[in-house]
Protein backbone atom coordinates (compact mmCIF):
# COMPACT_ATOMS: atom_id res chain seq x y z
CA UNK A 1 0.00 0.00 0.00
CA UNK A 2 1.06 3.14 -0.85
CA UNK A 3 -0.21 7.01 0.95
CA UNK A 4 0.23 10.14 1.76
CA UNK A 5 0.85 11.14 5.39
CA UNK A 6 -2.46 9.80 7.52
CA UNK A 7 -1.98 12.97 9.95
CA UNK A 8 -1.82 15.26 6.47
CA UNK A 9 -4.91 16.90 4.59
CA UNK A 10 -2.53 15.44 1.33
CA UNK A 11 -4.18 12.40 -0.18
CA UNK A 12 -3.00 10.08 -3.95
CA UNK A 13 -4.61 11.17 -6.66
CA UNK A 14 -5.10 9.68 -10.14
CA UNK A 15 -1.93 7.55 -10.98
CA UNK A 16 -0.01 6.59 -13.80
CA UNK A 17 2.46 3.79 -13.81
CA UNK A 18 5.67 2.54 -16.07
CA UNK A 19 7.83 0.01 -15.88
CA UNK A 20 11.26 0.44 -17.33
CA UNK A 21 14.97 -1.75 -16.82
CA UNK A 22 13.61 -3.24 -13.93
CA UNK A 23 12.20 -0.64 -12.13
CA UNK A 24 8.44 0.81 -11.60
CA UNK A 25 7.69 4.31 -12.06
CA UNK A 26 4.44 5.79 -10.18
CA UNK A 27 3.74 8.94 -11.04
CA UNK A 28 0.33 10.70 -8.84
CA UNK A 29 -1.90 13.98 -8.52
CA UNK A 30 -1.52 15.17 -4.77
CA UNK A 31 -4.72 16.31 -3.12
CA UNK A 32 -6.79 18.49 -2.26
CA UNK A 33 -3.99 21.34 -3.82
CA UNK A 34 -3.10 19.76 -7.14
CA UNK A 35 0.01 21.75 -7.16
CA UNK A 36 2.44 18.75 -8.67
CA UNK A 37 3.20 16.01 -9.64
CA UNK A 38 4.61 13.20 -7.34
CA UNK A 39 6.93 10.37 -8.52
CA UNK A 40 7.92 7.34 -6.71
CA UNK A 41 9.69 3.79 -7.36
CA UNK A 42 9.27 0.37 -6.95
CA UNK A 43 10.96 -2.49 -8.07
CA UNK A 44 8.50 -5.11 -6.70
CA UNK A 45 5.58 -2.85 -7.34
CA UNK A 46 4.44 -3.00 -3.60
CA UNK A 47 6.87 -1.02 -1.68
CA UNK A 48 7.46 2.63 -2.65
CA UNK A 49 10.45 5.27 -2.15
CA UNK A 50 9.69 8.84 -3.50
CA UNK A 51 11.98 10.59 -5.39
CA UNK A 52 12.06 14.20 -6.50
CA UNK A 53 8.56 15.46 -7.84
CA UNK A 54 8.23 15.22 -10.95
CA UNK A 55 6.78 18.67 -12.59
CA UNK A 56 5.19 21.40 -10.86
CA UNK A 57 1.98 24.00 -11.68
CA UNK A 58 3.65 27.24 -14.08
CA UNK A 59 4.71 30.41 -12.81
CA UNK A 60 1.88 33.21 -12.94
CA UNK A 61 0.61 33.97 -15.96
CA UNK A 62 1.33 30.19 -17.46
CA UNK A 63 -1.79 28.42 -18.70
CA UNK A 64 -1.00 25.35 -15.54
CA UNK A 65 -0.12 28.13 -12.98
CA UNK A 66 -3.36 27.13 -10.34
CA UNK A 67 -3.50 23.34 -10.71
CA UNK A 68 -2.13 19.97 -12.25
CA UNK A 69 -4.23 16.85 -13.12
CA UNK A 70 -4.04 13.31 -14.46
CA UNK A 71 -0.98 12.44 -16.83
CA UNK A 72 -0.10 9.86 -18.87
CA UNK A 73 3.68 8.80 -19.54
CA UNK A 74 4.66 7.01 -22.55
CA UNK A 75 7.60 6.48 -24.60
CA UNK A 76 8.06 9.04 -27.63
CA UNK A 77 7.90 7.36 -30.71
CA UNK A 78 9.93 9.87 -32.69
CA UNK A 79 12.75 10.08 -30.55
CA UNK A 80 14.16 6.89 -29.38
CA UNK A 81 15.25 7.01 -25.45
CA UNK A 82 12.96 9.87 -24.69
CA UNK A 83 9.46 10.18 -22.51
CA UNK A 84 6.44 12.38 -23.24
CA UNK A 85 4.30 13.20 -20.50
CA UNK A 86 1.17 14.20 -21.26
CA UNK A 87 -0.62 16.54 -18.40
CA UNK A 88 -3.60 18.50 -17.55
CA UNK A 89 -3.28 21.39 -16.21
CA UNK A 90 -5.92 24.49 -15.27
CA UNK A 91 -4.95 28.18 -14.90
CA UNK A 92 -6.07 31.32 -12.69
CA UNK A 93 -7.04 33.19 -15.02
CA UNK A 94 -9.87 31.95 -16.13
CA UNK A 95 -10.32 30.67 -12.24
CA UNK A 96 -9.86 26.91 -13.43
CA UNK A 97 -13.25 26.39 -15.32
CA UNK A 98 -11.12 25.29 -18.70
CA UNK A 99 -9.09 22.52 -18.74
CA UNK A 100 -6.36 21.85 -21.51
CA UNK A 101 -3.78 19.17 -21.89
CA UNK A 102 -0.22 20.07 -22.18
CA UNK A 103 3.69 18.48 -22.48
CA UNK A 104 6.58 17.32 -20.60
CA UNK A 105 9.50 15.46 -21.90
CA UNK A 106 12.23 13.84 -20.24
CA UNK A 107 15.17 11.62 -21.25
CA UNK A 108 15.55 9.75 -17.76
CA UNK A 109 12.21 9.55 -16.24
CA UNK A 110 13.45 11.64 -13.18
CA UNK A 111 14.06 15.20 -14.95
CA UNK A 112 11.48 17.02 -16.83
CA UNK A 113 10.99 19.62 -19.38
CA UNK A 114 7.75 21.45 -19.79
CA UNK A 115 7.21 22.22 -23.59
CA UNK A 116 6.98 25.50 -24.42
CA UNK A 117 3.71 27.13 -25.56
CA UNK A 118 2.77 30.98 -26.19
CA UNK A 119 1.70 31.29 -22.94
CA UNK A 120 4.78 31.79 -21.32
CA UNK A 121 4.68 35.13 -22.79
CA UNK A 122 2.43 36.16 -20.13
CA UNK A 123 4.98 35.93 -17.90
CA UNK A 124 6.78 38.55 -16.40
CA UNK A 125 6.49 42.55 -15.24
CA UNK A 126 3.26 43.83 -15.80
CA UNK A 127 4.39 46.86 -18.75
CA UNK A 128 1.29 48.04 -20.71
CA UNK A 129 3.55 46.85 -23.75
CA UNK A 130 4.13 43.48 -22.68
CA UNK A 131 0.76 42.89 -22.21
CA UNK A 132 -0.62 43.76 -25.13
CA UNK A 133 1.66 41.71 -26.71
CA UNK A 134 1.33 39.23 -25.20
CA UNK A 135 -2.53 39.50 -25.26
CA UNK A 136 -2.20 39.79 -29.14
CA UNK A 137 0.00 36.29 -29.18
CA UNK A 138 -2.38 34.78 -26.88
CA UNK A 139 -5.30 35.51 -29.50
CA UNK A 140 -3.62 34.35 -32.35
CA UNK A 141 -2.93 31.15 -30.30
CA UNK A 142 -6.32 30.39 -29.06
CA UNK A 143 -7.74 31.56 -32.93
CA UNK A 144 -5.51 28.77 -34.43
CA UNK A 145 -6.37 26.11 -32.06
CA UNK A 146 -10.05 25.90 -32.64
CA UNK A 147 -9.70 25.67 -36.54
CA UNK A 148 -11.08 22.50 -38.07
CA UNK A 149 -9.16 19.56 -38.22
CA UNK A 150 -8.63 20.31 -41.78
CA UNK A 151 -6.50 23.85 -41.78
CA UNK A 152 -3.79 23.10 -39.33
CA UNK A 153 -2.41 20.97 -36.26
CA UNK A 154 -2.69 22.07 -32.85
CA UNK A 155 0.28 23.25 -30.73
CA UNK A 156 0.67 23.02 -26.15
CA UNK A 157 -1.41 23.39 -24.69
CA UNK A 158 -3.98 21.05 -26.28
CA UNK A 159 -8.04 22.75 -26.55
CA UNK A 160 -11.11 21.43 -27.16
CA UNK A 161 -11.82 21.89 -30.61
CA UNK A 162 -15.29 23.75 -30.52
CA UNK A 163 -16.39 21.41 -34.21
CA UNK A 164 -16.90 18.62 -31.78
CA UNK A 165 -16.46 18.69 -28.32
CA UNK A 166 -17.95 21.72 -25.26
CA UNK A 167 -15.07 24.21 -25.56
CA UNK A 168 -16.26 27.42 -23.63
CA UNK A 169 -17.08 27.79 -20.00
CA UNK A 170 -19.64 30.44 -21.11
CA UNK A 171 -21.98 27.72 -21.79
CA UNK A 172 -24.63 26.27 -19.38
CA UNK A 173 -22.60 23.92 -17.28
CA UNK A 174 -19.77 26.39 -16.64
CA UNK A 175 -16.60 24.25 -17.19
CA UNK A 176 -14.92 22.84 -19.87
CA UNK A 177 -13.73 18.79 -19.66
CA UNK A 178 -11.21 18.28 -21.39
CA UNK A 179 -8.41 16.10 -19.38
CA UNK A 180 -6.78 13.06 -18.29
CA UNK A 181 -4.83 12.49 -21.58
CA UNK A 182 -3.94 8.79 -22.99
CA UNK A 183 -1.75 8.60 -25.69
CA UNK A 184 -2.15 5.54 -27.89
CA UNK A 185 0.34 4.17 -30.32
CA UNK A 186 -0.78 1.33 -33.44
CA UNK A 187 2.15 0.78 -35.66
CA UNK A 188 2.82 3.58 -37.16
CA UNK A 189 -0.13 5.90 -36.30
CA UNK A 190 -0.70 7.23 -33.05
CA UNK A 191 -3.70 9.33 -31.07
CA UNK A 192 -4.49 10.99 -27.99
CA UNK A 193 -7.47 10.30 -25.79
CA UNK A 194 -9.25 12.72 -24.33
CA UNK A 195 -12.05 13.09 -21.48
CA UNK A 196 -14.53 15.47 -23.18
CA UNK A 197 -18.24 16.23 -23.66
CA UNK A 198 -19.88 16.50 -26.99
CA UNK A 199 -21.90 19.57 -27.88
CA UNK A 200 -25.11 18.47 -28.19
CA UNK A 201 -27.73 16.05 -26.24
CA UNK A 202 -28.76 16.24 -22.35
CA UNK A 203 -26.25 18.45 -20.16
CA UNK A 204 -25.32 15.57 -17.95
CA UNK A 205 -25.47 12.96 -20.41
CA UNK A 206 -22.52 14.47 -23.21
CA UNK A 207 -19.51 12.51 -21.75
CA UNK A 208 -17.38 11.28 -24.08
CA UNK A 209 -13.56 9.67 -25.02
CA UNK A 210 -12.28 12.45 -27.03
CA UNK A 211 -10.27 11.85 -30.06
CA UNK A 212 -6.99 13.99 -31.68
CA UNK A 213 -4.29 12.62 -34.09
CA UNK A 214 -0.69 13.37 -34.19
CA UNK A 215 -0.19 14.40 -37.88
CA UNK A 216 3.39 15.08 -37.10
CA UNK A 217 6.03 15.04 -33.88
CA UNK A 218 3.96 16.86 -30.95
CA UNK A 219 1.38 18.14 -33.60
CA UNK A 220 -2.24 17.00 -33.03
CA UNK A 221 -5.47 17.60 -35.09
CA UNK A 222 -9.24 17.14 -33.53
CA UNK A 223 -11.35 14.44 -34.40
CA UNK A 224 -14.95 13.26 -33.80
CA UNK A 225 -15.35 11.48 -30.29
CA UNK A 226 -13.60 7.56 -30.30
CA UNK A 227 -16.86 7.08 -27.70
CA UNK A 228 -19.73 8.66 -26.94
CA UNK A 229 -21.99 6.43 -24.41
CA UNK A 230 -24.54 9.42 -24.17
CA UNK A 231 -24.61 8.04 -20.94
CA UNK A 232 -22.46 9.98 -18.35
CA UNK A 233 -21.19 13.37 -17.45
CA UNK A 234 -17.75 12.53 -18.71
CA UNK A 235 -15.91 9.23 -19.23
CA UNK A 236 -12.56 10.09 -17.01
CA UNK A 237 -8.75 8.49 -17.24
CA UNK A 238 -9.67 6.71 -20.95
CA UNK A 239 -7.67 4.07 -21.50
CA UNK A 240 -7.01 2.35 -24.57
CA UNK A 241 -5.79 -1.22 -25.47
CA UNK A 242 -5.31 -4.17 -27.93
CA UNK A 243 -5.10 -7.78 -27.00
CA UNK A 244 -5.16 -11.28 -28.94
CA UNK A 245 -6.75 -8.81 -31.93
CA UNK A 246 -9.66 -7.14 -29.76
CA UNK A 247 -9.53 -3.40 -28.94
CA UNK A 248 -10.21 -2.65 -25.31
CA UNK A 249 -11.87 1.02 -24.00
CA UNK A 250 -11.35 1.82 -19.79
CA UNK A 251 -12.91 4.57 -18.46
CA UNK A 252 -14.08 5.31 -14.67
CA UNK A 253 -17.43 6.73 -13.90
CA UNK A 254 -18.01 8.97 -11.22
CA UNK A 255 -21.92 8.26 -11.22
CA UNK A 256 -20.78 4.60 -9.58
CA UNK A 257 -16.92 5.50 -8.67
CA UNK A 258 -16.30 2.48 -10.94
CA UNK A 259 -13.79 1.19 -13.29
CA UNK A 260 -15.89 0.16 -16.63
CA UNK A 261 -14.88 -1.63 -20.03
CA UNK A 262 -16.07 -1.67 -23.59
CA UNK A 263 -14.68 -3.34 -26.67
CA UNK A 264 -14.41 -4.11 -30.40
CA UNK A 265 -12.63 -5.91 -33.02
CA UNK A 266 -11.78 -2.60 -34.62
CA UNK A 267 -11.69 1.05 -33.84
CA UNK A 268 -14.23 2.10 -36.78
CA UNK A 269 -17.03 -0.24 -35.95
CA UNK A 270 -19.19 0.45 -32.71
CA UNK A 271 -18.08 -0.45 -29.38
CA UNK A 272 -19.95 -2.89 -26.94
CA UNK A 273 -20.95 -4.04 -23.78
CA UNK A 274 -20.84 -7.42 -22.04
CA UNK A 275 -23.68 -8.36 -19.36
CA UNK A 276 -20.47 -7.29 -16.57
CA UNK A 277 -18.57 -4.67 -17.78
CA UNK A 278 -17.16 -3.36 -14.17
CA UNK A 279 -13.19 -4.21 -13.74
CA UNK A 280 -13.41 -3.76 -9.89
CA UNK A 281 -15.83 -3.02 -6.94
CA UNK A 282 -17.02 0.11 -6.23
CA UNK A 283 -14.20 2.64 -4.44
CA UNK A 284 -11.20 2.00 -7.10
CA UNK A 285 -10.89 4.29 -9.32
CA UNK A 286 -9.19 6.17 -11.77
CA UNK A 287 -7.66 3.11 -13.56
CA UNK A 288 -5.17 2.99 -15.63
CA UNK A 289 -2.93 0.01 -17.21
CA UNK A 290 0.61 -0.71 -17.69
CA UNK A 291 2.98 -4.01 -19.64
CA UNK A 292 5.35 -4.77 -17.84
CA UNK A 293 7.53 -8.22 -17.95
CA UNK A 294 5.31 -9.98 -17.13
CA UNK A 295 2.15 -8.79 -18.48
CA UNK A 296 -0.61 -5.94 -18.64
CA UNK A 297 -1.27 -4.41 -15.02
CA UNK A 298 -4.39 -2.52 -13.81
CA UNK A 299 -3.84 0.11 -11.47
CA UNK A 300 -5.98 2.05 -9.29
CA UNK A 301 -6.39 4.05 -6.44
CA UNK A 302 -9.04 3.23 -3.78
CA UNK A 303 -11.03 5.72 -1.83
CA UNK A 304 -13.87 5.28 0.67
CA UNK A 305 -15.58 7.61 -0.07
CA UNK A 306 -16.10 8.33 -3.79
CA UNK A 307 -17.40 12.09 -3.40
CA UNK A 308 -14.50 13.32 -0.73
CA UNK A 309 -12.05 11.09 -2.16
CA UNK A 310 -9.31 12.33 1.04
CA UNK A 311 -7.20 9.95 2.42
CA UNK A 312 -6.60 7.62 -0.94
CA UNK A 313 -4.87 4.72 -1.28
CA UNK A 314 -2.45 3.18 -4.19
CA UNK A 315 -3.39 -0.53 -4.02
CA UNK A 316 -1.25 -3.71 -5.32
CA UNK A 317 -1.78 -3.61 -9.02
CA UNK A 318 -3.66 -6.14 -10.38
CA UNK A 319 -2.97 -8.40 -13.91
CA UNK A 320 -5.44 -7.80 -16.37
CA UNK A 321 -6.11 -10.89 -18.81
CA UNK A 322 -8.24 -11.89 -21.39
CA UNK A 323 -10.67 -14.21 -20.55
CA UNK A 324 -11.80 -17.48 -23.16
CA UNK A 325 -15.13 -15.18 -23.99
CA UNK A 326 -13.30 -12.27 -24.60
CA UNK A 327 -14.11 -10.78 -21.06
CA UNK A 328 -11.77 -9.25 -19.24
CA UNK A 329 -10.21 -11.28 -16.04
CA UNK A 330 -9.00 -8.69 -13.45
CA UNK A 331 -6.40 -11.60 -10.88
CA UNK A 332 -4.13 -10.87 -8.04
CA UNK A 333 -1.03 -9.50 -8.55
CA UNK A 334 1.52 -12.73 -8.23
CA UNK A 335 4.34 -10.25 -6.69
CA UNK A 336 2.58 -10.64 -3.67
CA UNK A 337 3.36 -14.74 -3.34
CA UNK A 338 7.10 -13.70 -3.38
CA UNK A 339 6.04 -12.25 0.56
CA UNK A 340 5.01 -15.30 2.08
CA UNK A 341 6.97 -16.28 5.21
CA UNK A 342 5.62 -19.32 6.61
CA UNK A 343 2.79 -21.55 6.93
CA UNK A 344 -0.35 -21.06 9.91
CA UNK A 345 -1.27 -24.44 11.39
CA UNK A 346 -5.06 -25.13 9.91
CA UNK A 347 -5.90 -28.31 11.64
CA UNK A 348 -6.76 -26.93 14.57
CA UNK A 349 -10.43 -25.03 15.21
CA UNK A 350 -12.36 -24.15 18.06
CA UNK A 351 -16.27 -22.68 17.76
CA UNK A 352 -16.54 -18.80 19.21
CA UNK A 353 -20.05 -19.89 21.02
CA UNK A 354 -20.70 -22.45 23.61
CA UNK A 355 -20.06 -26.17 22.18
CA UNK A 356 -23.42 -26.96 20.89
CA UNK A 357 -25.09 -30.13 19.48
CA UNK A 358 -26.11 -29.46 17.00
CA UNK A 359 -22.70 -27.18 16.13
CA UNK A 360 -19.52 -29.34 15.37
CA UNK A 361 -16.34 -29.64 13.25
CA UNK A 362 -15.05 -32.73 11.63
CA UNK A 363 -11.39 -32.64 10.62
CA UNK A 364 -10.14 -35.60 8.16
CA UNK A 365 -7.72 -36.32 5.43
CA UNK A 366 -10.20 -35.05 2.68
CA UNK A 367 -10.43 -31.29 4.51
CA UNK A 368 -12.88 -29.74 7.31
CA UNK A 369 -16.82 -30.47 7.71
CA UNK A 370 -18.34 -27.58 9.66
CA UNK A 371 -21.93 -28.17 10.74
CA UNK A 372 -24.40 -25.56 12.27
CA UNK A 373 -27.39 -27.49 12.13
CA UNK A 374 -29.11 -24.07 13.77
CA UNK A 375 -27.80 -20.64 14.43
CA UNK A 376 -24.83 -18.79 13.54
CA UNK A 377 -21.88 -20.29 14.87
CA UNK A 378 -17.74 -19.53 14.32
CA UNK A 379 -14.86 -21.70 13.51
CA UNK A 380 -11.70 -20.14 14.04
CA UNK A 381 -8.04 -21.79 14.05
CA UNK A 382 -6.34 -21.09 17.20
CA UNK A 383 -3.38 -18.78 15.97
CA UNK A 384 -3.68 -15.68 14.83
CA UNK A 385 -3.68 -14.54 11.50
CA UNK A 386 -2.46 -11.04 11.12
CA UNK A 387 -0.65 -10.28 7.65
CA UNK A 388 -1.87 -14.12 5.56
CA UNK A 389 -3.12 -15.35 2.02
CA UNK A 390 -5.86 -18.08 2.43
CA UNK A 391 -6.89 -20.28 -0.39
CA UNK A 392 -9.18 -23.03 -0.08
CA UNK A 393 -12.48 -24.84 -1.70
CA UNK A 394 -15.56 -24.11 -0.60
CA UNK A 395 -18.72 -26.03 -0.85
CA UNK A 396 -22.31 -25.32 0.85
CA UNK A 397 -24.63 -28.30 1.22
CA UNK A 398 -28.16 -26.87 2.93
CA UNK A 399 -30.38 -23.55 2.81
CA UNK A 400 -28.33 -21.84 4.75
CA UNK A 401 -25.27 -19.21 5.14
CA UNK A 402 -21.76 -19.18 5.33
CA UNK A 403 -18.79 -16.90 5.28
CA UNK A 404 -15.26 -15.96 6.24
CA UNK A 405 -14.05 -14.18 9.83
CA UNK A 406 -10.94 -12.15 9.42
CA UNK A 407 -9.07 -10.45 12.29
CA UNK A 408 -11.31 -10.94 15.18
CA UNK A 409 -11.51 -10.88 18.93
CA UNK A 410 -11.65 -13.62 20.51
CA UNK A 411 -13.57 -12.47 23.44
CA UNK A 412 -15.86 -9.77 21.61
CA UNK A 413 -16.06 -11.59 18.47
CA UNK A 414 -15.43 -7.78 17.00
CA UNK A 415 -13.77 -7.82 13.43
CA UNK A 416 -14.51 -8.99 9.82
CA UNK A 417 -16.91 -10.96 8.65
CA UNK A 418 -16.80 -12.17 4.64
CA UNK A 419 -20.30 -12.85 3.95
CA UNK A 420 -20.65 -15.33 0.86
CA UNK A 421 -23.54 -16.25 -0.73
CA UNK A 422 -22.80 -18.72 -3.06
CA UNK A 423 -25.94 -19.50 -4.69
CA UNK A 424 -27.06 -15.77 -6.05
CA UNK A 425 -22.71 -14.54 -6.14
CA UNK A 426 -22.65 -11.74 -3.74
CA UNK A 427 -19.53 -11.07 -1.63
CA UNK A 428 -19.90 -8.82 1.09
CA UNK A 429 -16.72 -7.52 3.14
CA UNK A 430 -18.21 -5.82 6.64
CA UNK A 431 -16.39 -4.64 9.57
CA UNK A 432 -18.62 -5.26 12.98
CA UNK A 433 -17.57 -3.90 16.43
CA UNK A 434 -18.68 -2.68 19.58
CA UNK A 435 -18.46 0.82 20.47
CA UNK A 436 -17.38 3.36 23.48
CA UNK A 437 -18.91 2.49 26.56
CA UNK A 438 -21.90 4.05 27.55
CA UNK A 439 -22.51 5.00 23.30
CA UNK A 440 -26.08 3.34 24.24
CA UNK A 441 -27.48 2.23 20.59
CA UNK A 442 -24.50 3.33 18.94
CA UNK A 443 -22.35 0.51 20.76
CA UNK A 444 -23.13 -1.67 18.09
CA UNK A 445 -21.23 -0.30 14.56
CA UNK A 446 -21.85 -2.87 12.00
CA UNK A 447 -20.57 -1.38 8.42
CA UNK A 448 -20.92 -3.03 5.21
CA UNK A 449 -17.69 -1.86 3.20
CA UNK A 450 -17.79 -3.04 -0.19
CA UNK A 451 -20.04 -5.69 -2.12
CA UNK A 452 -18.75 -7.46 -5.07
CA UNK A 453 -20.47 -9.87 -7.36
CA UNK A 454 -19.29 -13.04 -9.61
CA UNK A 455 -21.46 -15.70 -11.79
CA UNK A 456 -22.12 -18.29 -9.51
CA UNK A 457 -22.46 -22.30 -10.18
CA UNK A 458 -24.91 -23.41 -8.39
CA UNK A 459 -24.63 -26.70 -5.95
CA UNK A 460 -20.59 -26.31 -6.88
CA UNK A 461 -17.94 -25.52 -4.69
CA UNK A 462 -16.27 -22.41 -4.85
CA UNK A 463 -12.27 -21.66 -5.30
CA UNK A 464 -11.31 -19.23 -2.65
CA UNK A 465 -8.41 -16.91 -1.93
CA UNK A 466 -8.26 -14.14 0.65
CA UNK A 467 -5.20 -11.49 1.16
CA UNK A 468 -4.75 -9.67 4.33
CA UNK A 469 -1.66 -7.39 2.93
CA UNK A 470 -1.50 -4.71 5.72
CA UNK A 471 -4.52 -2.54 5.72
CA UNK A 472 -5.20 -4.31 1.86
CA UNK A 473 -7.84 -6.61 1.87
CA UNK A 474 -8.90 -8.83 -1.29
CA UNK A 475 -10.72 -11.76 -2.10
CA UNK A 476 -10.50 -13.63 -5.33
CA UNK A 477 -13.52 -16.36 -6.35
CA UNK A 478 -12.40 -18.95 -9.32
CA UNK A 479 -9.37 -17.11 -9.88
CA UNK A 480 -11.10 -13.70 -10.36
CA UNK A 481 -11.00 -10.95 -8.01
CA UNK A 482 -14.31 -9.85 -6.97
CA UNK A 483 -13.26 -7.25 -3.31
CA UNK A 484 -10.31 -5.06 -3.22
CA UNK A 485 -10.73 -2.09 -0.63
CA UNK A 486 -8.26 -0.32 2.00
CA UNK A 487 -9.31 -0.58 5.86
CA UNK A 488 -7.52 -0.23 9.12
CA UNK A 489 -10.42 -1.03 11.64
CA UNK A 490 -8.47 -4.21 12.83
CA UNK A 491 -5.21 -5.26 12.14
CA UNK A 492 -4.61 -8.39 14.01
CA UNK A 493 -6.91 -11.35 15.02
CA UNK A 494 -8.33 -14.86 14.31
CA UNK A 495 -9.14 -16.21 11.20
CA UNK A 496 -11.76 -18.73 10.24
CA UNK A 497 -15.39 -19.44 9.11
CA UNK A 498 -18.83 -19.53 10.07
CA UNK A 499 -21.99 -21.28 9.24
CA UNK A 500 -25.79 -20.92 9.46
CA UNK A 501 -28.11 -24.15 9.40
CA UNK A 502 -25.79 -25.96 6.66
CA UNK A 503 -23.12 -27.93 6.45
CA UNK A 504 -19.43 -26.24 4.65
CA UNK A 505 -16.90 -28.14 3.38
CA UNK A 506 -13.32 -26.79 3.37
CA UNK A 507 -11.21 -29.00 0.99
CA UNK A 508 -7.77 -28.28 -0.30
CA UNK A 509 -6.82 -25.66 2.91
CA UNK A 510 -3.62 -23.32 2.90
CA UNK A 511 -2.69 -20.27 5.08
CA UNK A 512 0.27 -18.54 3.96
CA UNK A 513 2.05 -15.53 6.34
CA UNK A 514 2.97 -12.69 4.69
CA UNK A 515 5.58 -10.60 5.21
CA UNK A 516 3.63 -7.02 5.61
CA UNK A 517 4.44 -3.85 3.35
CA UNK A 518 6.01 -1.03 3.75
CA UNK A 519 5.81 2.89 3.29
CA UNK A 520 9.09 2.77 1.44
CA UNK A 521 11.89 0.65 0.36
CA UNK A 522 15.20 2.30 1.51
CA UNK A 523 17.52 0.17 -1.01
CA UNK A 524 16.48 1.45 -4.11
CA UNK A 525 18.69 4.05 -5.65
CA UNK A 526 17.52 7.57 -6.38
CA UNK A 527 17.90 7.76 -9.78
Amino acid sequence: MFFESSWSRKSIGDVDVVYHDGLYHLFHLVLPNHDFIAHAISDNALNWRRVDNALFIGDPGSWDDLMLWTMHVTPDPHQPGRWRMFYTGLSRRDQGRKQRVGLAVSDDLFHWHKETSNWEDLRGPADPERVLQARALLAKSVSNNIKSKHDRASCFPLEPDPEFYEASPDGERNWVSFRDPFYYRDEERGWLLISARVKDGPLIRRGCVGLLEETSPNQFRSLPPLHTPLMYDDVEVPNLFRIDGDHYLLGSLREDAKIRYWHTTDLGEPWRNYYDNVLLPKGNYAGRVCQDASGMLLWSFFTHDSDNRSNNWLSPPKRLERCENGQLCVRTFEGIGERVTGKLAVRCLHTLKDRRPEAFCRVGDSGLSLVSEAGFQGFVFDEEATCFRMRCRLTLTGAGKCGILCRLDARSHDGYYLSLDLIKGIAQFRSWRTGLPGSGEHMMQFNTLQEGFWRARAQKGVDVQLLAFGSYHELSLDGKVVLSLADTTFAAGLLGFYVETAKLQVDDLRVDELDPPTQTDDHLANG
